[in-house]
């Protein structure tokens, strides 16, 4: 399972560690993904989603019917 938000579409970025000595060398950053339960009342089911914490204040703002027919839009969704 790729490291991917299925909401807002976050995945990973690639940037420099810098030493003390200003030495650089290559890492990566992470989103803060999260494996959460939502519930769907219009379709009265449980749906499963990897999604980043910003994908759930999204959730929690706009609802999950609204943020799921966005992500499907924009092929966030692989389900």
């Amino acid at each position: 399972m790729s490291r991917i938000c299925q909401i807002t579409g976050k995945r990973m970025m690639v940037g420099n560690k810098v030493s003390h000595s200003n030495v650089k060398t290559k890492r990566r950053f992470y989103p803060n993904l999260q494996t959460k339960k939502f519930f769907i009342p219009e379709e009265n089911r449980w749906v499963t989603l990897r999604v980043s914490a910003d994908g759930i204040r999204h959730i929690n703002k706009k609802g999950i019917s609204e943020c799921l027919k966005e992500a499907a839009e924009k092929g966030y969704l692989n389900a």
